[in-house]
């Protein structure tokens, strides 16, 4: 099993699709990647020598923002609209949808499911 930026690839998967299981990195960039180093995406990675390996870190870790540097730039740069006091830093702070998509309906997942209140008593019938 190779561990490239402290996750796991799944052995037993094509390079391609291996190399998007690493936050920051879609299909799209590990086929890049992957023309870059001169490697057939087709290689499953239980296959790999140690120098395909190594030579994946080096790219990944000079040319790429992946991981933990990517979640800390995208939590900086909400902090960073919710500080200004922006609109999509309002949206963030309220925890509403932020790109314009409507709140009376359908907006479960970002606000929550709102729960019925318990005990509460009926009035009763005459």
């Amino acid at each position: 099993m190779a561990r490239i930026a402290g996750v796991d690839l799944p052995k037993n998967k094509r390079l391609e699709i291996g190399l998007t299981y690493i936050y920051g990195i879609g299909i799209s960039r590990s086929q890049t990647i992957l023309q870059k180093l001169k490697i057939s995406p087709n290689v499953i990675i239980k296959d790999l020598n140690d120098e395909q390996i190594i030579s994946i870190r080096n790219i990944l870790n000079n040319e790429y923002e992946i991981e933990g540097d990517l979640k800390r730039l995208e939590t900086l740069n909400i902090r960073r609209l919710m500080e200004i006091g922006s609109y999509k830093g309002r949206r963030h702070r309220l925890s509403l949808p932020l790109r314009g998509q409507r709140t009376r309906t359908n907006a479960r997942t970002r606000r929550g499911n709102k729960k019925t209140i318990a005990g509460k008593k009926k009035a009763p019938r005459k």
